[in-house]
């Protein structure tokens, strides 16, 4: 049975103050949890604050976001090795936003899901279909080529051993949410797609995230597989995220 991880995606949200706050009662909250493993992905300025306070407990933290480019003459870019070295296990990649708002393509999203493995970082790989394409009956298409950019570069096992995240475009952010059924179709489709290639597909895990709260978690995570979420706006209130991360338990 594939144990279940739900990651927080704060986005460009957090104060030192506010933070403290919240990864504390997370941590706090944390062990009492049972079959699910619980992280967190900050702004790149919160990473030292995140691994001082999640040092030695049960909670993982990642990034939003990593470059394509390695070390070196690359100004503003955050390098994967740097990541590493503020004790991230997780990089978000590939997220819608970072795709329609800094523009960045299929290939782009895969070379930076190559530069994470190479620093021994696990990615978490977003991909998703936009409102219009739902509507056109075109989402495993767009899914199947997201992932094929990916396996292209980095081969199916890589992709099988990293974490899928799969975020209708049209749900992040907006309230509306895809139906239990309608997210575990994709996500069926995306293991099989895996499973095509890479044998340890079965094993893989396959996050659900968009407008995912307390009240909609658990008939979402009953899905076979569903393997818990990547939270947007609720990873803000603890009370919130720590509700979702209690639906994914196992009991």
């Amino acid at each position: 049975m594939r144990d279940r991880l739900v990651v927080g995606n704060w986005k460009s949200n957090g104060t030192l103050v506010a933070n403290q706050a919240l990864l504390e009662q997370v941590k706090n909250a944390a062990p009492k949890w049972s079959g699910v493993t619980c992280g967190v992905c900050v702004p790149y300025p919160y990473l030292a604050q995140t691994q001082h306070v999640l040092a030695r407990s049960v909670v993982l933290w990642g990034a939003q976001d990593v470059s394509q480019y390695g070390t070196g003459a690359y100004t503003g870019a955050v390098a994967a090795p740097m990541l590493f070295d503020f004790g991230c296990r997780y990089v978000i990649v590939g997220h819608s936003e970072r795709r329609t708002l800094f523009g960045e393509s299929d290939a782009v999203v895969a070379v930076k899901f190559e530069a994470a493995l190479k620093a021994k970082l696990t990615p978490i790989l977003c991909v998703g279909e936009s409102l219009q394409e739902r509507e056109a009956g075109v989402t495993e298409s767009v899914v199947a080529r997201q992932l094929a950019a990916v396996i292209e570069r980095t081969g199916a096992d890589a992709v099988a051993g990293a974490v899928i995240a799969y975020e209708p475009v049209w749900a992040i952010g907006t309230g509306r949410n895809a139906t239990p059924e309608q997210a575990q179709s994709v996500h069926a489709f995306i293991r099989g797609t895996i499973a095509a290639q890479a044998a340890q597909a079965s094993g893989m895990t396959i996050l659900y995230g968009g407008s995912v709260k307390a009240a909609n978690a658990a008939p979402l995570f009953a899905m076979p597989d569903i393997d818990g979420g990547l939270i947007g706006g609720a990873s803000l209130v603890a009370d919130e995220f720590m509700a979702i991360c209690r639906a994914a338990a196992r009991q």
